[in-house]
């Protein structure tokens, strides 16, 4: 018969007095420890459950040699977006001398179990998550292996447990919105990301409050959530611009949305910015270079890579880090597609 409380003070527990609890075998317990398939779902659940409840952790904290691996698992791969984070991440590892292993989600925002089995198998120096987070039980296990995570997140509310890199994405939607009504601009669109998104639901907040600093009210008929894709820029896009009050103004929630936007413009024979202004968000090196340039959101995704990386590296080597949460500061970033409106010329 199991015992349901804790067997000794948090954090002294052992191997053997975690076997005693469960009513398992040593061996069991050391399999569960180091992420190996063959135990049962209910075993391992039973084992799992008091290791945290007793708060286990090893003796010793592994130190890397010089040489080591980081994970760094996006929950999909967006190229232009994740280049920029790679950009990042590498610029940091290539000097500590520490290999990157890549890998994707595929748009889901929490791994599946045989994805943390592989993490404890490989045992990483640290993991770098970008756009996802673990459950808690998942991040119990890789404390107690001693594996770092650190998350790359634009949405300001991961864990306080989770060390977290970001940007402040509603300054970023109140700049991109105010400086399209200061150019005179009353009827503005709003295409974000996914509503589910809290970055998205961040910059379409930004929007609201641009607008209630000048008196404007919102038209929801103006306001779309999608994906941040080309394809929800050129479809939000062609729905928005054949419509008979059209807006004369249309804040993207990403460059390659912005994109989209620019390319059903093109179709209904519009142009940019005499007959629509457009501002993107992110600032991809290639919103220089469209058709006009874009005007858009300095989001510093390298910076946040670089820094979150450097944070992991700090915790695999045993160095504490000062706070759990750094946002960093987006910037208007003004070019060639955003301008007065017509009637204001």
């Amino acid at each position: 018969m199991t015992k349901s409380q804790p067997i000794a003070r948090p954090g002294s527990a052992t191997i053997a007095t975690i076997a005693d609890e469960v009513g398992v075998s040593v061996t069991t317990v050391s399999k569960v420890l180091n992420g190996r398939s063959d135990v049962g779902a209910e075993t391992r659940a039973r084992v799992e459950a008091s290791l945290q409840r007793n708060r286990y952790r090893r003796r010793s904290r592994r130190q890397p040699t010089g040489a080591g691996q980081i994970d760094l698992v996006f929950h999909e791969f967006n190229a232009a977006w994740s280049m920029e984070i790679i950009g990042g991440v590498e610029a940091v590892t290539a000097t500590a001398n520490v290999d990157v292993l890549l890998s994707q989600l595929g748009g889901s925002h929490r791994p599946a179990q045989p994805w943390l089995d592989g993490v404890l198998t490989r045992r990483p120096l640290g993991v770098l998550l970008v756009l996802c987070n673990l459950t808690e039980p998942q991040y119990e296990q890789l404390q107690r292996q001693l594996i770092p995570v650190v998350v790359v997140d634009t949405d300001s509310a991961t864990s306080a447990l989770v060390p977290t890199v970001g940007s402040n994405n509603w300054n970023g939607g109140l700049l991109a919105t105010r400086h399209l009504l200061e150019l005179g601009h009353r009827r503005v669109a709003l295409i974000s990301g996914p509503q589910d998104v809290l970055c998205s639901r961040a910059r379409a907040a930004g929007f609201q409050f641009a607008h209630d600093e000048v008196g404007v009210p919102v038209d929801p008929n103006l306001v779309r959530f999608g994906s941040f894709y080309v394809d929800a820029g050129y479809g939000h896009g062609m729905e928005l611009l054949t419509r008979t009050d059209r807006p004369t103004a249309i804040f993207a929630g990403s460059d390659t949305q912005a994109m989209g936007v620019l390319r059903a413009a093109q179709q209904l024979g519009l142009k940019v910015p005499g007959d629509l202004s457009v501002i993107g968000y992110d600032n991809l090196p290639m919103a220089a270079w469209t058709v006009p340039a874009l005007t858009t959101i300095n989001q510093p995704l390298r910076d946040m890579a670089g820094t979150a990386t450097q944070m992991l590296l700090d915790l695999a080597r045993g160095v504490g880090v000062s706070t759990s949460r750094i946002d960093l500061v987006t910037e208007l970033v003004l070019r060639e597609s955003t301008a007065p409106p017509a009637h204001h010329r």
